[in-house]
């Protein structure tokens, strides 16, 4: 669809007859009536450079006028912005807008899991279940958020599920600190979850531990994610009591807790849930609890895209000008030292 963006510019067009037109009803002198003089030392070398202009009449002065006009046409018609608007729609399809945060305190170093016979530490084993968790969640927007002493948002909320695994692979414990802010993390997932459309609104938090840092306390931070309509499925990690850890090359047992009374009211408290993440069983159920919520409608955008035209009758300006230029030099008005 063709348009111009600065549509009054048009009132210029007939400028130029205004002005005659004024000139004339002042009495004012045309270009050929005024006599000038020129005050300069050299004037007699200036005579000997230039001719004087013959007044233009008939044929030569129609053509003259024709491509004057031309020339302020196409100078007005480029200062209106032509363009050409591309109709470009952007189809978003259905799904969820999942929130992950996950513990990478020092307490996932814990060695209380075993994959084929051998200790295995608790983040490697979140790594494995929260990405095959996100190979499942195809059409959703998923995020990523990594939580030790503060909270800190490694991916927003994308379609791109690979690139959101690639950030979990690269998460080591104990990069954010020590400590576990969990209310914080809580806080960093509303702020980035409140725009998104109602009922799909997910936070999904794993930890191994108590909340020990942090300006946000768990529960409020939970109660601040209901008034958003966000849902809260909170996953603890790891067993309790003592737990091996490595330490100076040796293996040491730890006593370690969760705080699994904090994790279920945070849960309940925004209409999710609280499950043990012994096993792949604690994801298969969120699986089913997403599938049942309501998914976000498709939404479709249509944006008009501009594409300047404006180069085409600048383009014109400057053919005509050049024509002009080659007339005055054929009449002889120009003429080289």
């Amino acid at each position: 669809m063709f348009s111009f963006a600065w549509p009054w510019f048009a009132l210029l067009l007939p400028l130029p007859w205004v002005i005659r037109r004024w000139s004339a009803s002042r009495g004012v002198k045309t270009t050929e009536q005024q006599t000038s003089v020129l005050l300069h030392p050299g004037v007699a070398s200036l005579q000997n450079a230039f001719v004087a202009l013959a007044p233009v009449s008939g044929l030569a002065s129609l053509v003259q006028s024709l491509l004057l006009g031309v020339l302020w046409a196409s100078l007005v018609l480029a200062m209106m912005r032509p363009q050409w608007l591309e109709e470009h729609t952007q189809v978003v399809s259905p799904g969820y807008d999942l929130m992950l945060a996950v513990d990478a305190s020092r307490s996932m170093e814990a060695l209380d899991f075993t994959v084929d016979g051998r200790r295995v530490n608790r983040m490697a084993v979140v790594k494995g279940v929260v990405g095959r968790f996100i190979e499942q969640r195809r059409g959703d927007r998923i995020g990523l958020i990594i939580f030790g002493d503060n909270a800190y948002l490694q991916s927003p909320l994308t379609l791109d599920g690979n690139a959101v695994r690639t950030m979990l692979e690269s998460a080591v414990p104990r990069m954010a600190g020590d400590a576990t802010a969990i209310g914080d993390s809580i806080g960093l997932a509303v702020k980035k979850l409140r725009e998104r459309p109602e009922g799909s609104r997910i936070l999904i938090l794993l930890t191994d531990g108590e909340n020990t840092a942090g300006s946000l306390p768990p529960i409020e931070a939970a109660r601040l994610a209901g008034n958003y309509d966000i849902r809260i499925y909170t996953i603890g990690v790891g067993s309790m009591g003592k737990v091996p850890f490595m330490e100076g090359g040796r293996l040491v047992m730890a006593d370690m807790q969760i705080d699994e009374d904090l994790l279920r009211d945070m849960a309940q408290a925004t209409g999710g849930a609280y499950f043990r993440a012994t096993d792949t069983q604690a994801l298969e159920e969120i699986y089913r609890r997403i599938d049942a919520l309501e998914k976000t409608e498709a939404e479709t955008r249509s944006t008009m895209i501009p594409r300047p035209l404006f180069r085409w009758p600048l383009g014109m300006g400057l053919l005509v000008l050049l024509l002009l230029a080659a007339v005055s030099v054929r009449r002889g008005t120009a003429v080289l030292p």
